[in-house]
């Protein structure tokens, strides 16, 4: 049987999610359980220190937070009212080695925040007559693994496979395409927790030819108008900081800044910092 290259998800006895890998080259707390919470920061540090991963990066809600706080992990990035819109989300981190928290393009990170925001009221352009905005369909999961082939050399998640596509299709991932001539040419989805109230938009690419037209603005607003009939008070996004347009995208569809992920996440080929944006949404469309 052929191994996979990504990291695994996994269920921890205590009922905590995980991702975790040589990949990534760290743990990623996805989603963590009240039980046993006491004892996972430091389970989650052996874990990292068995398999030599360089970074624990841990999402959860504050009030869970303290063990993992007093074991070492730093605050990275911070949403309000995050969870049940009533709590704060914290992006926690640990790192295993020194190497592993130093950033070489900060100095570029740090001029991308800087240009998003200048940005922020800029004009967006009208979608092209020729493009249309749609949900994606099962019958379509061919041709979504062949555009993240082509966009990304590495990805954090399997999307170049259509067996991953077709899972989380099934089950709590929203995938939307723009389509022009019965082609899609675009692509990006929305990763719901209804527990929490929140998604994550995530999973955008565009086809190198078709850039320019703004499609990630386009399919962004588009999932937005769909998701508090979902139940959905908030959406976030983990964007690359070396990119310069995502981080546009997202302060020109007025989210909020909420910090960066150093050296989290293996993208296009090499393990990059992210930035943490956010939004609450209206009841109504936006």
């Amino acid at each position: 049987m052929k191994q996979s290259k990504y990291d695994v998800v996994e269920t921890l006895p205590c009922g905590s999610h995980i991702q975790h890998g040589p990949f990534n080259d760290r743990i990623y707390l996805m989603k963590a359980s009240d039980s046993g919470i006491e004892d996972l920061p430091l389970r989650l540090r052996h874990l990292a220190e068995e398999e030599g991963y360089g970074k624990i990066f841990a999402k959860l809600p504050e009030s869970l937070s303290t063990d993992f706080r007093e074991a070492g992990f730093q605050i990275e990035a911070e949403i309000p009212n995050f969870y049940r819109k009533c709590e704060n989300g914290l992006f926690l981190a640990y790192f295993n080695n020194a190497s592993r928290k130093r950033e070489k393009d900060i100095k570029h990170y740090l001029e991308n925040i800087h240009l998003a925001l200048k940005k922020q009221k800029g004009l967006i352009k009208p979608l092209n007559p020729h493009f249309r905005l749609r949900q994606c369909r099962e019958n379509d999961l061919k041709q979504m693994a062949e555009i993240y082939r082509k966009v990304f050399p590495s990805y954090p998640f399997p999307i170049h496979e259509t067996a991953y596509l077709q899972k989380t299709m099934q089950g709590n991932v929203d995938y939307y395409g723009v389509e022009t001539r019965g082609k899609l040419i675009a692509l990006a989805s929305a990763e719901k927790d209804f527990e929490a109230g929140h998604a994550e938009m995530t999973d955008f690419a565009t086809l190198p030819e078709r850039r320019g037209y703004g499609l990630a603005l386009h399919l962004l607003r588009y999932m937005e108008n769909t998701l508090p009939g979902k139940g959905i008070h908030s959406v976030f996004t983990i964007a690359r900081a070396a990119s310069p347009g995502m981080n546009i995208t997202f302060a020109k569809s007025r989210y909020t800044y909420a910090g960066r992920l150093v050296n989290n996440t293996n993208i296009s080929g090499r393990i990059e910092s992210m930035n943490i944006w956010y939004k609450y949404l209206k009841s109504r469309n936006i």
